[in-house]
């Protein structure tokens, strides 16, 4: 029997899902990453809210930039958001992705700009 790779995708999204759980003190900084764009959020798993949000749409970049590189000033700009809420800490949510190229960019991005996790 093969496995569909959407459920493939959840299943790991779930394992990681269950370990890390958001609060208003220290959110989830979820990470989604597509083919085009990374879109990140921090989301406060008690009450079901996003508390700040940010996508490589948001951002006015230089076309000529490479996508890790846009992930990274994505992973600032909302360490900056966040920084503005008091929101010093927070728990890092990869999603179904491994933690490398554009994941670990925008992650890097945002401890060089002051959040903890």
């Amino acid at each position: 029997m093969t496995k569909s790779k959407l459920f493939l995708i959840k299943r790991r999204q779930k394992r990681v899902r269950v370990k890390v759980q958001g609060s208003a003190q220290r959110p989830r900084l979820s990470v989604f990453r597509s083919g085009k764009a990374i879109y990140a959020q921090l989301i406060d798993d008690q009450r079901g809210v996003t508390l700040a949000a940010v996508s490589e749409k948001n951002i006015k970049t230089a076309d000529k930039l490479t996508k890790t590189a846009k992930a990274e000033l994505v992973g600032r700009a909302l360490a900056e958001l966040a920084l503005k809420k008091n929101l010093k800490q927070v728990k890092f949510d990869r999603g179904a992705c491994r933690y490398h190229g554009r994941i670990k960019a925008l992650a890097e991005g945002a401890r060089q700009a002051g959040l903890e996790f």
